[in-house]
């Protein structure tokens, strides 16, 4: 899923939309020892305006329209579909519309077999069904051809205990700490995932797409064991390898302007596909490229290859991802923070024999520590 498609599903993930409904929402509650204490599947036809709009605000959440960084998509192996495998467990609860209580408990054990959670948990999955209008070549919609789009939507939320602090009893006329037991589960989900995908407007069983709160600390025991899906670099990861491919190929060239050359030739790839649906990444070959074109030597350009396998195997890297939107020069005891507008107003010298970083300053006063100073 791109970020247009997820923007619509979204966007219709509401009864007023006119071509999205609910129907059922199963909920569950898994205790710190990973016990399933509790289950039930309910009408969301039936259901409460209060209730149902909780479970809208927070299983809407879990479809952020950051893809590729907390929202990620991910195809299930050939094996998935065999019997008891992730695949075939979500597909059969997809397929029993969560009327099935045999898949609903399949699906639950499965979660709580193999997820690796801290505290209790609990887990909110709805069935909903979206219909699909499409348009014909008049640009009108076209009678009898919408498409019904049914999907799970799983939010995955950390249960704990309400905050203590103190309160007045008007009952004793006093105040006093009140203790609060009550486990309350959160509305921020921490994971979750929709399946099917929908792709190219339709919907496709052979994936997944994958949420997680923090980008960066994505829970693996989700998207391998439960999902059974290969896990793929978080945002900062794919920075890391990123720099560590650039510090290996390049070793002693380095310097500031190296980096900020391949930092513009990023952006500028970026600027080329803005209008692209799909995430733009670049692979080894893209990035010798951009190495190249920034000034690298050929004989160094000849360990890329080898260095890229062995730190990112054959992944694309996200070009978002590596793009630094501020640059920070840091040495023991400074840190100087540069805009990208003044990047052309630093300089590395050696003066009188020793390593120096120029700044340019084309107005006389400065300011230190707020106070404004002039420079003769």
């Amino acid at each position: 899923m791109n970020k247009k498609e997820t923007a619509e599903i979204k966007k219709n993930f509401s009864d007023k939309s006119g071509f999205f409904i609910m129907e059922r929402i199963l909920t569950a509650f898994v205790d710190a020892d990973k016990n399933l204490r509790y289950h039930n599947v309910n009408s969301c036809l039936t259901m409460p305006v209060e209730e149902h709009d909780v479970y809208d605000e927070t299983l809407k959440k879990v479809l952020n329209t950051n893809v590729g960084k907390s929202f990620v998509e991910y195809e299930f192996p050939n094996e998935a579909y065999e019997e008891g495998k992730p695949q075939e467990v979500l597909y059969k609860l997809l397929k029993s519309e969560l009327k099935d209580e045999e898949c609903v408990e399949n699906f639950l054990n499965h979660i709580v077999n193999n997820i690796v959670y801290t505290g209790p948990f609990a887990v909110i999955t709805a069935y909903c069904a979206y219909t699909v209008r499409t348009k014909d070549k008049m640009d009108e919609y076209a009678e009898g051809e919408d498409e019904v789009y049914r999907y799970l939507l799983t939010a995955i939320c950390p249960v704990n205990t309400g905050s203590d602090g103190f309160v007045f009893d008007s009952f004793n006329n006093e105040i006093t700490k009140k203790l609060n037991t009550e486990l309350i589960i959160s509305k921020a989900p921490s994971d979750g995932f929709l399946y099917p995908v929908f792709s190219n407007r339709s919907s496709d069983i052979n994936h997944v797409m994958y949420y997680s709160k923090t980008a960066n600390k994505p829970n693996i025991s989700i998207i391998e064991e439960v999902l059974g899906c290969s896990f793929v670099m978080s945002a900062d990861n794919e920075k890391a390898s990123f720099q560590n491919i650039l510090k290996s190929v390049v070793g002693d060239d380095l310097d500031y302007m190296l980096i900020k050359t391949v930092n513009e030739k990023l952006q500028e790839v970026a600027e080329e596909n803005k209008h692209d649906t799909d995430k733009t990444v670049i692979d080894n070959t893209k990035l010798k490229t951009i190495l190249s074109d920034s000034g690298v030597p050929e004989e160094r350009l000849q360990m890329l290859e080898p260095v890229y396998e062995k730190t990112c195997g054959n992944a694309p890297l996200t070009v978002s991802n590596l793009i630094e939107t501020k640059t920070v020069l840091a040495t023991p005891g400074i840190t100087v923070n540069i805009k990208p507008s003044a990047t052309d107003k630093i300089r590395t010298s050696v003066v009188d024999g020793r390593r120096c970083l120029l700044i340019d300053i084309d107005d006389p006063t400065i300011e230190i520590n707020g106070l404004p100073v002039t420079l003769s």
